[in-house]
């Protein structure tokens, strides 16, 4: 098995918005999970599985999975993992938002398109399992992706660019609310 050796811890505090305590803590988790140093994506997924028993994560932790794969080689290094969660946790709103915004962009291509919302309110929907409420019917999925549009689309073209994205969000309350959520974490 090979192990890979993060980078000094120094440069990652430099890069981040850890502090060298946390970024020990987070370094021990990390190769308890992953005695290589290296997660891919099955190993990722199984993970995440765990945090949603009563669901299936499996799609939502793809995507997922891609968002911190930044290199798009399939696996995610310690540093890889740490840089997504510092903007998570610690990053201004506006890192906050574009992360989410690259998420959402499944294809890459600078866009969030109706297929790609779809694809990611299903897989959030999927992910939540018995327990979304409301009761998820046929086509509640879709009303959630012609609401987001209805809000995001502001020039009406049939995508979401990610100036449209962020002034959408910094008006909606609740996106404000769930974008501090994960502020006292850790």
């Amino acid at each position: 098995m090979v192990c890979h050796r993060p980078e000094g811890l120094e440069q990652l505090e430099a890069q981040t918005n850890f502090t060298k305590q946390e970024l020990q803590i987070l370094y021990r988790g990390f190769k308890n999970e992953c005695p290589s140093g290296v997660v891919n994506e099955e190993t990722f997924k199984h993970i995440y599985a765990q945090f949603f028993p009563h669901g299936d994560a499996s799609m939502y932790a793809h995507y997922l999975f891609n968002a911190f794969d930044t290199t798009n080689n399939g696996s995610i290094k310690f540093k890889d993992f740490v840089m997504g969660l510092s903007i998570l946790l610690r990053g201004t709103l506006r890192e906050k938002l574009e992360w989410t915004f690259h998420l959402y962009d499944i294809n890459k291509d600078g866009y969030i398109n109706r297929e790609e919302m779809t694809e990611i309110v299903r897989a959030i929907y999927d992910m939540m399992g018995k327990y979304t409420y409301p009761a998820l019917k046929g086509d509640v999925p879709q009303q959630h992706v012609d609401a987001f549009f209805q809000k995001m689309d502001k020039n009406k073209d049939g995508v979401v660019t990610l100036e449209e994205f962020i002034v959408a969000c910094q008006e909606d309350e609740n996106m404000m609310r769930s974008m501090q959520l994960f502020e006292n974490v850790m």
